[in-house]
């Protein structure tokens, strides 16, 4: 029996890796269950286990008495113990075995699907990816060798849940150690990481030897070993960003390809204020402000793009509204200005010693008082602004009702007759291409209306010419990454808040956004159509007259005179 039993926890002990202590101890503690049902009167059983020999001593109230001869419900008992005992050993290696490989890449064979996620078999266990946590777009089908990092480990009841993801930023960095051999060894080091799983990710890269090209190792000739990365990921676009500790120089390298101009710290807030030209605007804020965003999480820094002179209108309003602030006057205003604080919203977040220790001439009653007030005029400002938000976008959307339809005589005075207006039952006569290619030829290219042609009731700071061109931006900037060869993904738009698309995500203003694209704005379908029924396209003038149609040719037939006879 005591050989026996010490094989029995030996082969346990190798087969499902649980310590040999553990197994002994449950077997100690279903033996003491077991003799307590032999001896009901003892008030202290313990029974201990020789692992060397196998031998079972048992103390009833400290005294050793022979192991008694347990009856088949004792036995039963002692049984669903051990299993009990052995289940929990077995849960806390699993869950020990697995926690230490959290953020770390594991392969595994997809089982099955369970409402969206999918079940993935580890070998030992089964692990869990969510569909939260798969890269958006991908599928998966059964028996697929999947990569994935561990997530989480929990333990759940006799279970251990371990949760997979694809979409964690560190699921790129795992992959980038396996791809490239120089990161596996520490030649060149990933400083920073970010990331929006499906869309793009920007890699921030270091290297230790000077005779390595960090940006060049981690893309391999002619792209080989990025490409295997960007395979795993399902096409997802990654930039290689080179790092420098001086962010003047990081962040141009972020917001990449964008050619930047100029870039301003403001130490207290957080944030840089990046000039870059008009034509570089949309570029270096993305599509959706996503490049922006991702270089504001690979720098840490709030990043806020702008031409020269969206900053100078900013500065001028923000030294007035500070000046209108009681006991802060010019210089004082342009003291703040000078420290980045551009708004009622920058001035009311700043900390009190913040501001005495860094501004000269402030002290802390009036930094108080200065707060204090940027706090009610920003509340303030946000209550007025958001009924506006809400309803200006459908309002600008929306078609003009019918009540709204120029009447007869409306159009009669805008020098439109009302009688050589086409008719909706005639159909429109076929235009020569040729001809129309000639007359543009001849008059150049049509000039496109200004903002104020378009849309005279524009407000002042550019909200509604923002909403006007937001598609027109996001064309505009998919036909640009088009034409250098970049892959173009749409993601789905929010429909609700569109706006939030513009402002939410970036914090960056609409007008700072979209300002320079007003200019660009195609001529309205109205404005098309009212063209064409001022000038209507001439008959075209190689048509043959009346005269010469009905004149017969010398080929003609000729005409056979009809039998009065004949009905």
């Amino acid at each position: 029996m005591s050989v026996d039993l010490v094989r029995i926890v030996d082969s346990i002990h190798r087969e499902k890796n649980i310590p040999k202590e553990v197994l002994f101890e449950g077997l100690q503690s279903a033996l003491a269950t077991a003799a307590r049902k032999h001896y009901p009167d003892a008030n202290d059983i313990q029974v201990t286990i020789d692992p060397e020999t196998g031998r079972i001593a048992t103390l009833k109230d400290g005294e050793s008495v022979e192991p008694p001869d347990f009856g088949r419900i004792a036995a039963q008992t002692a049984k669903q113990v051990i299993i009990q005992k052995i289940r929990e050993a077995e849960r806390d290696t699993l869950f020990d075995e697995f926690d230490v490989l959290r953020g770390e890449m594991v392969t595994g064979t997809i089982q099955r699907f369970e409402g969206g996620a999918v079940t993935v078999n580890l070998g030992k266990t089964d692990a869990l990816l969510p569909r939260s946590e798969s890269i958006p777009g991908e599928s998966h089908h059964p028996g697929e060798r999947v990569r994935a990092i561990v997530l989480d480990v929990r333990k759940v009841g006799q279970r251990v849940k371990i949760i997979l993801s694809r979409t964690h930023p560190d699921f790129v960095r795992r992959l980038f150690e396996l791809e490239i051999p120089e990161i596996a060894d520490q030649t060149i080091q990933i400083r920073a990481l970010a990331r929006e799983a499906g869309y793009r990710s920007k890699v921030a890269v270091s290297s230790l030897d000077q005779k390595v090209d960090a940006v060049g190792a981690c893309v391999g000739v002619r792209g080989t070993r990025i490409k295997n990365i960007v395979d795993e990921l399902g096409g997802e676009r990654i930039d290689i960003v080179r790092w420098n500790d001086a962010l003047q120089v990081l962040i141009p390298n972020a917001l990449q390809p964008a050619e930047i101009e100029e870039v301003l710290l403001c130490n207290l807030l957080g944030r840089a204020i990046v000039l870059v030209r008009d034509d570089q605007l949309s570029l270096a804020i993305g599509r959706r402000g996503q490049n922006v965003r991702l270089a504001s999480k690979l720098v840490g820094w709030d990043i806020e793009i702008m031409t020269g002179e969206e900053l100078d209108e900013l500065i001028d309003k923000a030294v007035g509204q500070f000046s209108a602030l009681e006991g802060c006057d010019t210089d004082l205003a342009n003291r703040l200005v000078e420290q980045g604080i551009l708004s009622y919203d920058d001035l009311s977040i700043m900390e009190i010693d913040d501001l005495v220790n860094t501004i000269e001439g402030l002290d802390e009653e009036l930094a108080r008082s200065l707060v204090s007030q940027a706090e009610q005029l920003a509340e303030q400002a946000e209550q007025e602004e958001l009924p506006r938000r809400k309803g200006g976008r459908p309002a600008a959307a929306a078609p003009a009702p019918e009540s709204e339809a120029p009447t007869p005589e409306e159009s009669g005075a805008e020098g439109i007759a009302t009688d050589q207006l086409p008719s909706p039952l005639e159909e429109e006569p076929e235009r020569d291409p040729t001809r129309e290619a000639g007359v543009e030829s001849e008059l150049g290219e049509a000039e496109e209306p200004s903002l104020e042609e378009v849309s005279p009731d524009l407000e002042p700071d550019g909200e509604e010419a923002a909403y006007g061109s937001h598609d027109l931006d996001l064309a505009d900037e998919a036909g640009h990454l088009e034409h250098r060869g970049h892959e173009v993904t749409h993601p789905p738009v929010d429909e609700e808040n569109p706006e939030d698309d513009l402002q939410d995500e970036t914090g960056i203003r609409p007008s700072t956004i979209l300002t320079d694209r007003a200019d660009h704005r195609p001529p309205t379908k109205a404005t098309a159509e009212a063209g064409d029924r001022t000038a209507p396209p001439p008959p075209p003038t190689d048509a043959p007259s009346t005269a010469e149609a009905e004149t017969p040719g010398p080929d003609s037939p000729e005409p056979t005179e009809m039998d009065p006879n004949q009905p």
